[in-house]
């Protein structure tokens, strides 16, 4: 305070002295620098303060001598006074150290004040009412206008914390697209939300339109081919059998317009378990048992090319495929176990490579070599498992007892008696539709009462192909009627004409968007008509009929149109292995998904039948 010279004013009446030691003081001076006496009466609270703690120190030395500790007046004053307690100069000097440290703290804060905007103090000092401040202070708090008007200044509603005290980067920022806030009333819709709510959608879409075009997903398949009956014969309302005609028909779906692939049963046979065309010598069922040379594989397809029966070791088919992921399978031949009684192996039962087939179906045994087609692939044939995958109906009933026993894939194929046609397989024995009717009045109710049946199982009966020589015969195709290059070279079947081309062009714009719209329907799955029926060159009209938990019973569907190779590639592809042969073709397309049930409809209906069957 006294070396600030703006603040000594000139006393009027001459300078006054200290009362102790002479010592000049200046007008507003209250202590004196050399002997530290107060010019002046002490303020009534400090006085009041000082006697308190007077008092105070004189009761505990008091205490103390009575304890004896030290004698009386040891350590005190004279008079008994308290030693501890800091000198009358000492006091005065803390005393303007506390003032001096509150002007500096008020000047510091008044320049703060000054420079930092008021939002920032109201964050750090919030408003209250200011302390009533001593006396002596106060004289100097009034050099800091700053503080003082802040202090009297109205009370204001405090900020947000947020809204300006902390930097940007302690903020961090998000993109307004990122932060989701309902929308109001006539409010301008989120392109975000909107952009994600379309993406759930289409997600959404994509997967039913996925699980509409899924193939049910059949645990234990069973595939019965009979031998040469055409639709007419067997399902028509022609038909002699009433059981072939209405009363299967009732416990499945049928597909009227199903088509055989060429002429000749075992040439039907192997393209629906393989995708191979046929040879010349497998449209004759194969009278000599030889391989196919030069058996020619082909890039594209794997399609085999030359003359002869037996497929090499590296042509693959239904059953192998199956091998290989890890399935099983097993073809049941009718009457193979008979072979014993003449002495041919009575499983996996086969002519001898390179010689005639001698097998000749007569009484007693109706067996047939070409009616046991998977013995026409090397892989199989020459297998060391051939005589546990080929085997006769003595394991069938077996197999189908136990679920485990049953397998993936099961081949059957009836005799000569039981698989139709329109000659008599021997005296006395009913032939047609009449011997069909007598094997699957028994083979269909086994399998429906299986336990591997009722868990996914699926029974799909065709016909190898329609009779292609008298009355009645049937060559017509559908779907797929290729011109097979075995039997263009052996003369049987014309060359493909060449496809049909123009030298003209046109650039206008409506030509060209022709031209896109029809390579757009190019690439769309083959939806086939009554229009791609072809009168040669297939194997007639057979009809499928399918029973399982998967189709609607008792329903026909005449807008469906495939063939052989469409059975093969579905099958397939219900059992998750790639397509064969001509199987592989773009233009072949599988059985329409909507056919077929969804897996939660049947799992809800087998559950309701478990249900009421456990309240019986």
């Amino acid at each position: 305070m006294a070396d600030r010279k703006d603040d000594h004013v000139p006393d009027p009446a001459g300078r006054a002295t200290c009362t102790e030691c002479g010592n000049p003081l200046a007008p507003d001076q209250r202590y004196c620098l050399n002997c530290g006496a107060r010019r002046g009466r002490l303020p009534g609270a400090v006085a009041s303060t000082l006697g308190a703690l007077g008092a105070k120190g004189k009761g505990i030395a008091a205490a103390a001598g009575a304890k004896g500790s030290k004698p009386k007046g040891d350590g005190d004053g004279e008079k008994g006074g308290w030693s501890w307690m800091p000198s009358p100069p000492a006091i005065a000097i803390a005393v303007i150290g506390m003032l001096a440290l509150g002007v500096g703290l008020g000047s510091a804060m008044s320049e703060v004040a000054s420079s930092a905007p008021i939002s920032t103090l109201i964050l750090e000092y919030p408003h209250h009412a200011a302390a009533p401040a001593p006396e002596e202070p106060k004289e100097e708090v009034e050099e800091a206008p700053e503080e003082e008007a802040f202090a009297e200044a109205p009370e204001e509603p405090a900020p947000e914390v947020f809204e300006e005290a902390l930097p940007e980067e302690v903020v961090p920022s998000l993109p307004e697209e990122a932060i989701e806030e309902p929308q109001a009333e006539g409010e301008e819709p989120n392109p975000l939300k909107e952009s994600i709510e379309a993406t759930e959608r289409e997600q959404k879409e994509r997967e039913e339109e996925e699980a509409a075009e899924k193939l049910p997903e059949i645990k234990h398949a069973f595939l019965i081919v009979l031998g040469e009956n055409s639709y007419e014969s067997t399902y028509g309302t022609t038909a002699e059998a009433p059981y072939l005609s209405r009363v299967l028909p009732g416990k499945g779906e049928l597909l009227p317009n199903y088509y055989g692939v060429t002429g000749g049963v075992l040439a039907n046979e192997i393209a629906l378990l393989s995708g191979q065309g046929p040879t010349a010598e497998t449209t004759a069922n194969c009278p000599n048992y030889t391989a196919i040379t030069p058996g020619t594989v082909s890039e594209t397809a794997e399609r085999v090319e030359g003359t002869g029966c037996v497929y090499g070791k590296e042509v693959k088919s239904l059953p192998t495929q199956l091998e290989e992921k890890g399935l099983t399978w097993r073809a049941y031949v009718e009457d193979m176990e008979n072979g014993g009684a003449i002495g041919q192996p009575f499983r996996c039962r086969k002519p001898t490579l390179g010689g005639p087939d001698g097998a000749t179906p007569g009484p007693g045994d109706q067996y047939a070599n070409w009616r046991n087609p998977v013995v026409y692939f090397s892989a199989i044939a020459e297998g060391e498992e051939c005589e546990k995958h080929d085997v006769g109906y003595e394991l069938l009933t077996h197999d189908l007892q136990f679920k485990k026993a049953t397998p993936a894939l099961s081949l059957i194929f009836p005799n000569a008696c039981h698989s139709g046609g329109e000659l008599e397989c021997e005296p006395g024995a009913p032939e047609g539709a009449q011997g069909i009717t007598e094997e699957l009045k028994t083979l269909v109710p086994a399998i429906m009462s299986s336990p591997a049946y009722e868990e996914g199982g699926m029974i799909l009966i065709t016909s190898a192909q329609a009779p292609q020589a008298g009355d009645n015969a049937d060559p017509s195709g559908c779907c797929l009627a290729p011109s097979y290059p075995n039997l263009v070279a052996a003369g049987i079947q014309p060359a493909a004409a060449p496809p049909t081309s123009t030298t003209e062009t046109s650039t206008s714009p409506t030509s060209t968007t022709e031209a896109a719209t029809e390579l757009e329907a190019e690439a769309e799955p083959a939806k086939y008509t009554e229009e791609s029926v072809l009168e040669t060159g297939g194997g007639g009209k057979v009809g499928l009929l399918m029973i399982s938990p998967y189709v609607e019973a008792g329903k026909v569907e005449e807008f469906e149109y495939a063939n052989h190779f469409t059975l093969l590639k579905s099958l397939e592809k219900m059992f998750g292995v790639e397509p064969l042969g001509y199987a592989t073709e773009e233009a072949v397309p599988i059985l329409s998904p909507s056919l077929f049930r969804s897996a939660e409809e049947v799992e809800t209906e087998a559950a309701e039948k478990k249900a009421k069957s456990a309240k019986r």
